[in-house]
């Protein structure tokens, strides 16, 4: 049976309240419930509040988990005693616990920079014995995406990771889950970068100070227009709480 999932709203957004993330969509894997699994920040907040076909993926998505420190704020301003839970991590138990399993799901890696997809899938298979995983860069024409998706169909993979981008991966997999109805689809942003090794993660102190962001922009200093995002949604955080 389906464990319950509390729902809470960020600015109108849904967010989800778990113990455990990656247990609750591996039962749903078994049971053959596919899922689209959304990773809220502020960022994306903002962008949702800009734009209504974003806000409704979001809000159609079965699972959106509390990514970032705003979110997380937010809902600790109303009372709400929740953790901040990392799109990254989420992905690294899913591929933890999917190659615990007597026989191995499937796997798909699908965005980045060509090479990056397949270096990060390596690093996976290494870490994780009999994890099976295949990928596709991002940078795909019309003519070679429709041969990719008739490939996913054919494929069927049981976990999708899609790292595109906020909001392209939200769309693409929106647009594309049909193709496997039964699969946990995730937007994983740059996290085949941080796996492939081209790009590292914020060390541990800046992640559990709220400062990560601060470290990406070190990283991407061309980020800073959309770290604008932040200030923006701390004010309608503050605003919603006094109202």
């Amino acid at each position: 049976m389906q464990r319950s999932r509390p729902q809470f709203s960020v600015l109108g957004l849904p967010v989800h309240i778990l113990d455990d993330y990656a247990g609750w969509l591996m039962e749903r894997l078994h049971q053959g419930l596919g899922s689209h699994v959304v990773t809220l920040n502020s960022e994306m907040a903002m962008q949702a509040e800009e734009n209504p076909a974003l806000a409704d993926v979001i809000r159609k998505a079965e699972l959106v988990i509390p990514d970032g420190s705003g979110v997380v704020m937010y809902l600790r301003m109303r009372g709400q005693q929740v953790q901040r839970y990392p799109g990254i991590e989420l992905a690294e138990s899913l591929l933890i616990q999917s190659g615990k399993l007597p026989d191995s799901e499937p796997v798909f890696f699908f965005g980045s920079y060509p090479g990056v997809a397949a270096a990060a899938a390596k690093t996976w298979q290494q870490k994780v014995n009999g994890l099976s995983i295949a990928s596709q860069h991002g940078y795909v024409s019309a003519e070679e995406e429709k041969e990719f998706c008739e490939s996913l169909k054919k494929m069927q993979p049981k976990l999708i990771f899609v790292g595109l981008g906020v909001p392209r991966q939200e769309f693409w997999i929106a647009k594309h889950r049909h193709l496997c109805p039964q699969s946990i689809w995730v937007g994983v942003g740059g996290s085949f970068d941080i796996w492939a090794g081209t790009k590292t993660r914020a060390p541990a102190w800046f992640r559990n100070n709220h400062l990560e962001w601060l470290y990406r922009l070190y990283q991407e200093p061309w980020r800073w227009r959309r770290m604008l995002a932040l200030p923006h949604f701390a004010l309608r955080a503050l605003g919603d709480f006094r109202g």
